[in-house]
């Protein structure tokens, strides 16, 4: 294993936390292709036994004698490591190197939700420390994984390090603002460390689900809430209502919100129901990870896509409302400030237009009238 695996050869995964049913079905997907996988798992979900057993389910059937399973006991080496301890990243990450020679493909998939509006988690110092803690799994334990791999990438010049976010790195969501804010840290992390590494031929790759992908797949953590922003009282859309009736669909999560106490579920979905959530993400993720040229970002499905598309349209005609406003603070005239004013009237030139005069035309891939979706 001492030439750099092609993207189609075997090759070697680090995934930061491999507990997740998305990491589960991933894992079964590259075992079959051939590849060699370090597992990590997190204490505190290793601990959990509902949370671990499909994990466990999944050992024991490369230790089956299933032939289709050949091989698959020696091409995968789980490790318990706690990713907010930079030590225990930089042991994975050795024993990895010593197990299987080098690192091809690094995962960070570590995610869990805190839910509750930003006046709930100000309430009291329990609720503020949901909000470091949500930091710590998001984000610092990414870039932990990260700052102990680059090393060894480096040494081998080569490597693709894909991190799993959501479309909340472009959506914010009311009553998960926290989550959101760790998201776009890890994004904003992520873009400027890929012009870093860039030279070394280590390349870098954010992926992009729905945000129900990962949020139905990892731990979520309900804050009390406050009657203030009750449905009936607020009209802004309520996760937290949406989270509830999830996890209450099934009795072994069922959940009744509490006032005074954090409460915490990971749900259970049927297989075949999270089959159904999980699979296209994981066929994006084993098409694009060790590809030769891989995206920067990479958004997973019709729905999303087209909820990013809206997004950004906002912004840009914002952006032209306000284009005075910007070009004011200029000092100097030039080119680009004609351009920019130039800009403004073309839209405007278009919006007054009928709609059949600009239905062949290109901008929102023909989907007009679409509003972002949370």
């Amino acid at each position: 294993m001492d030439q750099p695996a092609t993207h189609n050869s075997p090759r070697t995964w680090l995934i930061t936390s491999a507990l997740t049913p998305l990491a589960i079905r991933l894992i079964r997907q590259l075992l079959a292709h051939g590849d060699y996988i370090v597992a990590c798992l997190p204490p505190q979900e290793i601990e959990h036994e509902d949370r671990s057993a499909e994990f466990r389910e999944l050992i024991n059937e490369c230790k089956s004698n299933r032939k289709d399973r050949e091989g698959w006991k020696d091409r995968i080496r789980p490790i318990r490591c706690d990713s907010r301890v930079m030590g225990q990243c930089g042991a994975a990450v050795a024993e990895a190197v010593q197990i299987f020679g080098r690192i091809d493909i690094m995962l960070c998939c570590r995610a869990e939700a805190v839910v509750g509006t930003v006046e709930e988690l100000s309430t009291n110092p329990a609720t503020q420390n949901l909000v470091r803690d949500q930091f710590e799994t998001v984000y610092f334990s990414q870039v932990n994984f990260i700052k102990a791999a680059l090393p060894q990438l480096r040494a081998q010049h080569t490597g693709h390090i894909m991190v799993l976010t959501s479309i909340g790195g472009h959506i914010g969501t009311p009553g998960m603002s926290f989550y959101t804010a760790a998201v776009w840290a890890l994004e904003g992390f992520c873009d400027s460390l890929a012009y870093e590494i860039a030279p070394f031929n280590i390349k870098m790759t954010i992926v992009q689900p729905n945000k129900e992908i990962l949020s139905l797949t990892n731990k979520l953590i309900f804050s009390p809430p406050l009657p203030q922003y009750e449905a009936d009282l607020n009209p802004a859309p309520n996760i937290r209502d949406v989270l509830s009736t999830v996890l209450n669909s099934n009795p072994d999560t069922y959940i009744e919100q509490s006032e005074d106490e954090i409460q915490f579920r990971y749900p259970k979905l049927p297989p075949a129901t999270l089959d159904k959530l999980v699979m296209e993400t994981v066929h994006a993720l084993t098409a694009i990870g060790g590809h030769e040229n891989p995206p920067a970002r990479h958004i997973v499905g019709f729905e999303g896509a087209i909820a990013v598309k809206e997004k950004l349209k906002t912004v840009t005609e914002e952006l032209e409302d306000f284009v005075e406003v910007s070009l004011a603070v200029d000092i100097f005239d030039s080119e680009l400030k004609a351009e920019a004013r130039k800009g403004r009237s073309e839209m405007e030139d278009t919006q007054g237009m009928g709609v059949g005069e600009i239905s062949s035309g290109a901008g929102m891939g023909g989907f007009p009238g679409m509003g972002p979706m949370s």
